[in-house]
């Protein structure tokens, strides 16, 4: 079973894989210290279970959840020093959680139930509250750019970015099908999404093709197979 570990606090990620690591049955994949560590190492490993902190800062445990492409969405077990986050933990259907610190033999019982339940934990991404903004790393911070001061998504080779009003552009851990089911953004490309709320016109170009123009006349290509829905999402048919 391979699992990721997510918490802010080093002693709590150290106990809680010093207790996984007795268990032979049981790869740990990694360590992670914040919300966007996390859903990177989500993206790129694919664990089947991750050990997740509620209460971290900038992104919480919950927050970091609702940013997940839900085909990547593996068993979650929360970990929290508060009993009251329970309830709210199983509200996002939680396959089960632990208290802080972590009793053995708590924690033996959460390793039965997984061996046993091999069920991907379900409703997370749909039950999760849609996004007000995107998280966007950068050198020892985390910038947090309001959904509504985006104009575009892109997919590039070296993951997704957004660009926003002024122009600038910021790399992103979440996919485009995150942005795509989360957001307002519309599919206008393989590789773009746009907002809606950021269109100043559609350009009719020569050969047929089509663009976007922003309002801060920004370009965005418009693909033929998805030019008839954009139009009837935009209003225009």
């Amino acid at each position: 079973m391979n699992v990721l570990i997510i918490d802010d606090e080093s002693p709590a990620r150290e106990e809680i894989a010093r207790l996984l690591g007795k268990e032979s049955d049981i790869r740990i994949l990694g360590q992670c210290s914040n919300a966007i560590e996390g859903i990177a190492a989500i993206n790129r490993l694919n664990p089947e279970v991750i050990f997740l902190d509620i209460q971290m800062p900038r992104v919480s445990g919950l927050e970091m959840l609702s940013m997940l492409d839900p085909e990547k969405m593996p068993r979650v077990v929360f970990l929290t020093a508060f009993n009251e986050y329970a309830l709210q933990a199983f509200d996002q259907n939680a396959f089960d959680y632990l208290l802080k610190p972590i009793d053995p033999a708590r924690l033996d019982i959460t390793l039965k139930r997984l061996r046993r339940d091999r069920t991907p934990t379900p409703a997370l991404f749909d039950a999760a509250a849609p996004l007000k903004q995107v998280p966007c790393p950068g050198h020892q911070r985390v910038l947090l750019i309001k959904v509504e001061d985006i104009e575009y998504a892109t997919s590039k080779t070296g993951g997704v970015y957004v660009t926003v009003s002024n122009g600038s552009e910021h790399f992103t851990e979440l996919t485009l099908r995150t942005l795509e089911e989360k957001t307002p953004f519309l599919r206008c490309h393989r590789q773009y999404l746009v907002n809606p709320d950021q269109i100043k016109e559609l350009s009719f170009l020569e050969a047929g093709t089509v663009e976007i123009v922003t309002r801060n006349n920004h370009h965005v290509p418009v693909s033929r197979r998805l030019l008839g829905e954009l139009k009837e999402k935009l209003g225009l048919l």
